[in-house]
């Protein structure tokens, strides 16, 4: 299962009304190479699946991820901080066993 906070699903529905997206659009997450420690991730809009998706619902809002990432983020809440100490979404990842000093990127 990946989660989403209350601030994160608030940002996204905004996110979503500006771009003028309709409710066929979900939030894609997966994890890439690259980065300081390894693996980073990605969030896009789409409005398509694939055949080997893992598809969630949490907090009334749809996310998908490909096979290969869900294994990076089973577990995984996505968060958004409005704080000074850094403005914007980030992932609360249970199987991230060090990240950078950015906190871009992570390792498993």
């Amino acid at each position: 299962m990946i989660g989403i906070s209350d601030d994160a699903k608030l940002k996204l529905t905004e996110l979503k009304q500006e771009a003028q997206l309709t409710e066929d659009y979900f939030l894609r997450v997966s994890v890439v190479g690259g980065g300081c420690s390894g693996l980073t991730y990605k969030m896009d809009f789409d409005n398509e699946t694939q055949a080997e998706d893992q598809i969630f619902e949490d907090n009334e809002t749809k996310l998908v991820t490909d096979l290969k990432s869900f294994l990076y983020l089973c577990g995984t809440v996505l968060e958004f901080s409005r704080g000074l100490d850094g403005k914007g979404f980030y992932f609360n990842n249970p199987n991230a066993v060090r990240s950078c000093g950015c906190g871009e990127s992570f390792a498993v």
